[in-house]
């Protein structure tokens, strides 16, 4: 079997299945991974023969992905901010909403960078991946070492072995970035400029945790008590401990949250909130400043 033939039967079968997704697009992915060639050299040389070892893996391959499997679990790595990050069955896979976050979070900071302060500080809480801290970093730190300004980044998140994976995402990307093992705020000390978080923020009933990609990811990283809001109202509660003063807490939360997450944030006393809108127009990014 070619190239070309593996492909076109990848192709038909995933249509059959899903024929809401691309099936040309999965095929792709997959027969790179499984031969270690560029798309570009699988197409100039799709008459090439797949000999057995590589066809048997691209039947794995292929059937994962036919029961739903997401793809960034199939490889082990999703990109995001333009960064190659390392993922696992115990992580969230990095979306491109999320980046709504870090383009806000970049505007926040680099205004402040302005002042030319001698520290900057970073908390990203549910790290994960290290996404968000990352991606930060990778835009920061070229200008605050052009300032001499200390950048220090951290990024928590409860499971140890996530924090393990966060951190060989910082190693791979040659990144400064500290990551450590906390429930929220519990092992964090000191004050911050600014502190991002991607938390759970899912109802438990709601309907689409069992649909698409999401079925496969860890609900410890989805779902939260009071219909979604229990670990974002936690977060805005205890986060003007660890900011310095008119320093910005910005967080992510479902399409339709804005309206309450706003009003939590205003219950406790957060000044200039707002919400910004993902590249779809919903509701996605809240954030308010603390004023000591």
């Amino acid at each position: 079997m070619t190239y070309n033939e593996w492909l076109l039967k990848a192709i038909e079968v995933l249509n059959q299945i899903n024929p809401t997704e691309n099936g040309k697009v999965d095929a792709l992915v997959l027969l790179q991974h499984a031969t270690g060639k560029s798309r570009t050299q699988i197409l100039a040389f799709d008459d090439t023969e797949i000999d057995e070892k590589v066809r048997l893996k691209l039947t794995a391959l292929l059937d994962r992905r036919l029961k739903g499997e997401p793809i960034a679990y199939i490889l082990g790595e999703k990109e995001f901010w333009s960064l190659p990050l390392n993922v696992s069955k115990g992580t969230l896979i990095p979306r491109p909403d999320t980046e709504i976050l870090v383009e806000k979070a970049l505007q926040i900071a680099l205004e402040k960078l302005e002042e030319n302060p001698p520290h900057f500080s970073i908390l990203d809480l549910g790290t994960g991946t290290g996404a968000i801290a990352l991606a930060l970093s990778s835009e920061l730190s070229p200008l605050c070492q052009k300032r001499q300004i200390l950048l220090e980044i951290i990024g928590i998140d409860l499971m140890p072995d996530v924090v393990a994976l966060a951190q060989s995402n910082a190693e791979r990307n040659k990144l400064n970035v500290k990551f450590l093992q906390s429930r929220w705020f519990e092992n964090i000390t000191g004050q911050f400029d600014l502190i991002v978080s991607n938390p759970p923020y899912i109802d438990a009933q709601d309907e689409h945790l069992h649909q698409g990609d999401v079925r496969f990811e860890p609900l410890s990283a989805l779902v939260a008590n009071d219909a979604g809001y229990a670990d974002l109202r936690h977060i805005i509660e205890l986060a003007p401990s660890y900011l310095n003063s008119n320093g910005a807490l910005l967080l992510e939360h479902g399409w339709q949250q804005g309206e309450k997450v706003r009003s939590i944030f205003q219950e406790n006393h957060w000044e200039m909130v707002e919400t910004v809108r993902d590249y779809g127009d919903n509701e996605r990014v809240t954030l308010g400043f603390w004023k000591k």
